[in-house]
């Protein structure tokens, strides 16, 4: 098992490209589900877990075809509408296949999810959705069945607001008769790339990025050619290490328009961020001060801050002045990198879904433990600001999330390097 070892004290400088979002790459690939054409999606990150969800897609029957970020995919021999536990286990995003297979093939079992252990993410709003389109749904075994002759257009309200519920359930209604509304709707970009991928398919679907999205189902769909958005989560991971660690970094193949909450958290910490759009280039630039004020935030689904960016945030107000008060509203068990952290020295201290965080002068480098995946992040950047070695272990979850981190982190400077724990 790898792990990154990071000597610390050194500024960032440079320019990092932006990959595709691992969040609007991983429904897209399951969209290729609904049609017999293939689909082809570009900017596709390399990551674990976009390996994990093409090797599930294979097992289906799905011919798969990868070149550099390109990804074909012709699903015109699907031949399996079973997504097993053991290609399913590490990663929950798998559930995505759900409705397009029920939608396409008329049932599908598959196996409840696992990823990161950061709390619960159950699937029933998936399933009372399916329900409401006339779907028979049993969960046995550790798996999730249904069955439908067609699925029927269907008022949905979602008791809480869900991503993977909202993309899923958006899928599926696709090739619904009927017309299908999804109320209390995710708003996140990654849903809108998704509704961008399927209305270039030949599917009929307003309101994506609001609460109410409605969808006209077809009798089918057909292939298309899709650039993955870029990664938002990744970008703003960069952006907080450049902050703490007071360096000037630009960020290119995005802008700032996916980040609004978590930029002007970093500008009320004393970041001057500078970002452009336009035909020719879209880019994000950061000059951070060589101090920083902590700030306080409170997780939210979007438009609000994201809660893939707290831990992020907590290694940044570790070493800022002052307190910050950080709530996290999204998962109850998301605080973990918070005892690695203090294993580097941090004043942390937790209740409940709230951390309290006083900033110190310094952190001191330590062996630490990646969590999950954004904990993992959080702790790379903790390194990086550290005096002496962090060595961080279970660098796995960092794989599963972040395109060439070691790469990028070393093209602006930072000395890091990846080892056999």
């Amino acid at each position: 098992m790898d792990k990154l070892v990071i000597t610390g004290g050194r500024p960032l400088s440079g320019e990092v490209t932006i990959s595709g979002a691992k969040n609007a790459a991983l429904p897209i690939l399951c969209a290729c589900l609904l049609t017999p054409e293939p689909l082809t999606l570009t900017h596709v990150p390399a990551l674990n877990d976009i390996g994990t969800m093409l090797k599930l897609l294979v097992q289906m029957g799905v011919k798969v075809e990868r070149d550099a970020d390109t990804v074909r995919l012709d699903a015109s021999g699907l031949n399996n509408s079973v997504a097993p536990y053991e290609m399913v286990k590490t990663m929950r995003a798998s559930i995505l296949v759900l409705g397009p297979l029920v939608a396409r093939c008329g049932e599908a079992s598959v196996s409840l999810p696992g990823g990161c252990a950061i709390g619960a993410r159950p699937v029933d709003q998936h399933i009372k959705g399916l329900q409401a389109m006339g779907a028979e749904v049993t969960v046995e075994h550790g798996y999730v069945h249904a069955k439908v002759g067609r699925l029927k257009g269907a008022r949905l309200f979602t008791d809480m607001v869900t991503v993977t519920g909202t993309e899923n359930l958006m899928m599926a209604a696709c090739l619904a008769d009927g017309v299908t509304l999804i109320e209390n709707a995710a708003r996140e970009p990654e849903v809108v790339d998704l509704a961008k991928c399927l209305i270039a398919m030949g599917a009929k679907i307003s309101g994506a990025g609001t609460d109410v999205i409605r969808i006209e189902g077809v009798t089918d769909l057909h292939g298309a050619t899709h650039r993955i958005m870029p990664d938002r989560i990744e970008a703003g991971t960069y952006l907080c290490a450049a902050a703490a660690t007071g360096s000037t970094v630009t960020l290119n193949g995005i802008s700032s328009g996916y980040l609004d909450a978590v930029v002007d958290k970093l500008m009320d910490a004393g970041c001057d961020i500078v970002s452009e759009k336009t035909a020719e280039r879209e880019f994000i630039r950061i000059t951070a001060q060589a101090k920083l004020k902590a700030v306080s935030i409170r997780t939210a689904p979007y438009p609000g801050f994201p809660t893939d960016m707290q831990a992020q945030f907590m290694a940044i107000n570790c070493i800022a002045e002052g307190s910050a008060v950080m709530r996290e509203t999204i998962f109850e068990n998301r605080f973990m990198h918070a005892v690695e952290l203090q294993r580097l020295g941090a004043n942390i201290k937790i209740d409940g879904n709230t951390a309290f965080v006083t900033g110190v002068k310094r952190l001191e480098g330590a062996t630490v433990m990646a969590t999950d995946l954004r904990a993992s992040a959080s702790l790379v950047i903790a390194g990086l600001v550290a005096e002496g070695e962090t060595h961080i272990e279970r660098i796995y979850h960092l794989d599963r999330g972040y395109e060439q981190l070691e790469a990028k982190l070393m093209a602006l400077g930072a000395q890091v390097r990846r080892e056999k724990a």
